[in-house]
């Protein structure tokens, strides 16, 4: 599951080029390969089992630190046309933006067909694949605008998972603050919720016909940009521990 999570995160990345060459398709079919998974996991994922609730929970914390996440260094290497943070953040968005409606997309045309008992599994597979890319998208963003927090990698994506669960830009670098967040039972019961919520906005979705299709991607779009807009204004408020960290990352 952890694997299939990290699969459709990379995707991000080639979305991020804008490619007609059947990449949005790609990302729609690894949704699905994760919610045969899930379905082979048992069929209690419903919006109001409790059961599945701490299910996608628990595999949303253990797929976290396996989101492939690149440095500041990586994004300016493959974006040399990017020549400030907010050109870069801008990039990194749209990218994301373009995974997350995919998927959304996706999850709306399967949920068309006449089997009710795939309909909990879909959206279960939905929820996490827009986390884990917009996960990504929050770790690359501290990276973007030279705010990564300090710990381990482990640490890190517990922290990136309370900033998703919040919808803002926390401060990381506060003494103390990773240590908090790191896969306490309160970040625990945060994601949870967000699940939760995520999951009443995306009930549409299994509307029948390709209206599920259309609802789905709108909302999940809808949901991406919001959090990243979110995100990228509460870094942007902030000043970076080392001004020079982007010139740093040149290569120059």
């Amino acid at each position: 599951m952890a694997e299939e999570l990290a699969r459709i995160a990379a995707e991000v990345e080639v979305q991020e080029k804008g490619s007609r060459d059947g990449s949005a398709r790609r990302v729609g079919v690894l949704a699905r390969r994760l919610g045969d998974g899930l379905g082979r996991g048992g069929r209690r994922l419903g919006a109001g089992s409790r059961g599945g609730l701490r299910m996608l929970t628990e595999r949303l914390m253990d797929a976290a630190p396996r989101i492939p996440v690149r440095d500041l260094a990586t994004l300016r290497a493959q974006h040399p046309g990017a020549r400030t943070p907010e050109e870069l953040a801008d990039l990194l968005t749209a990218g994301s933006v373009r995974a997350s409606t995919a998927v959304g997309a996706g999850a709306g045309t399967v949920a068309m067909m006449p089997v009710p008992l795939a309909m909990p599994v879909e959206l279960a597979s939905e929820l996490l694949a827009s986390a884990a890319i917009e996960l990504k998208l929050i770790a690359e963003l501290y990276a973007v605008y030279g705010q990564v927090p300090p710990g381990s990698a482990r640490q890190r994506s517990y922290a990136y998972l309370a900033v998703w669960s919040e919808r803002r830009g926390l401060d990381l670098t506060r003494p103390g603050a990773l240590l908090a967040l790191n896969r306490s039972a309160a970040l625990r019961r945060q994601v949870s919720k967000r699940l939760t919520r995520s999951g009443l906005r995306k009930l549409p979705t299994l509307a029948p016909l390709l209206v599920g299709a259309v609802i789905g991607a709108r909302v999940s779009r809808t949901d991406t940009l919001r959090l990243a807009t979110a995100v990228r204004r509460d870094l942007y408020g902030r000043r970076p521990a080392d001004l020079a960290y982007w010139d740093a990352a040149s290569g120059a």
